[in-house]
C-alpha cells in the first residue's frame, strides 16, 4: 500500500514518512508544483489542491496545510508564511509586548482525495503560546518564540523528531482508514 503526498516541506515529509512507516504504508512525494490558492481556511487550500492533483494525476492524493492563529489578533491564519516573511521575530515580540493573551494555535488541515471525487477531510488544532524572548538555534524565524501550550522550550530548542508525533494526527487517521479498507 502507498500514499501520494503533495509537499516539499521537509517537516511534513519527515512526519509523513515516520507515521506511514508504522503502518507499512509507502510514501511517495509528488514533485509537481500546484499553485496554492489564497483562502481564509487551510481546509479550503488543502481541498482544492488535493482534488486538482488527484484528478490531474488520476491517483489518490494527500495535501496538508497549516494555519497559525494568535488569539489576540485572530491572524495570520493561512497567511502565516507571508506574515513570517514580512514580520521579523523582533517585530513580532514588540507587537506582542502589551498583549495579555499570548496564546493561539496551529490548525492542521489534511485532505485525502481520490480521482472519483471521493474526499475525506481532517482538521485538528495544536495549542501554542508566544515566548517573551527568542530562544534556540535549531530552527529560525518565529520558531524561536513559538512554544507548545504546556512547554517551556521554543520549537527552536529541540529537534523536530522529538515533537513530530504532535503533527501526525491527520496522517494517522488516514492510515487507519486505508488499513481498514
Amino acid at each position: 500500500m502507498k500514499v501520494n503526498i503533495i509537499t516539499k516541506n521537509p517537516s511534513k515529509i519527515f512526519t509523513a514518512e515516520n507515521l506511514f512507516k508504522k503502518y507499512n504504508i509507502e510514501t511517495y512525494f509528488i514533485e509537481k508544483d500546484y499553485p496554492e490558492i489564497q483562502a481564509d481556511t487551510s481546509i479550503e487550500i488543502a481541498r482544492i489542491t488535493a482534488m486538482q492533483a488527484s484528478k490531474d494525476l488520476n491517483i489518490p492524493v494527500i495535501r496538508e496545510d497549516h494555519s497559525f492563529f494568535l488569539n489576540a489578533w485572530g491572524v495570520p491564519g493561512p497567511y502565516m508564511n507571508y506574515f513570517e516573511r514580512k514580520l521579523s521575530v523582533e517585530k513580532l515580540l514588540k507587537m506582542m509586548k502589551n498583549e495579555s493573551d499570548r496564546t493561539g494555535c496551529f490548525e492542521i488541515a489534511t485532505v485525502y482525495a481520490e480521482p472519483n471525487g471521493n474526499v475525506k477531510e481532517y482538521v485538528f488544532q495544536i495549542p501554542i503560546k508566544i515566548a517573551f524572548e527568542e530562544k534556540g538555534e535549531l530552527q529560525k524565524n518565529w520558531d524561536r518564540v513559538i512554544q507548545f501550550e504546556n512547554e517551556t522550550r521554543t520549537f527552536a530548542e529541540y529537534p523536530e523528531e522529538d515533537r513530530s508525533e504532535v503533527w501526525e494526527k491527520n496522517y494517522k487517521a488516514i492510515a487507519e482508514e486505508l488499513i481498514k479498507n
